[in-house]
């Protein structure tokens, strides 16, 4: 037995729901960034009932992902001890990204650094025009 009153909705493809639903999370202010720039990060961070941004100075080690899920993972060093972080970067606790210095390499990932000290660490610097 057939219910004539339903109407027969036509389906979408989910790749086509799922990229309608993420375009309204996607920031459309975020620089466009390389593997190996050294980047200053603001985050919001919330301690008790405040709220106040934390900035995060390193060199962008990878990419991974795209779209809404785009995270980059950001290497310092910190009194001699090597401290790696990953941002979403379309998440609502990131701020702002700044590119202080861009740096011209061969690979994706810069994974090499976790290994080298000193003055081995440095990359050679590219000069971009705006």
């Amino acid at each position: 037995m057939k219910n004539s009153n339903l109407r027969q909705v036509p389906l979408l493809p989910t790749a086509k729901i799922m990229d309608f639903v993420e375009s309204t999370y996607i920031k459309k202010d975020v620089s466009k960034i390389f593997v190996g720039d050294t980047v200053k990060i603001g985050v919001f961070i919330k301690e008790g009932n405040k709220e106040r941004i934390q900035y995060y100075q390193g060199i962008i080690l990878g990419k991974n992902n795209s779209g809404v899920n785009l995270t980059i993972s950001v290497r310092k060093v910190f009194q001699g001890i090597g401290v790696e972080r990953r941002f979403l970067i379309h998440s609502p606790k990131f701020e702002s990204i700044e590119i202080i210095k861009s740096s011209r390499v061969r690979r994706s990932k810069l994974y090499y650094l976790r290994s080298i000290v000193g003055k081995g660490s440095r990359l050679k610097q590219r000069f971009r025009t705006k």
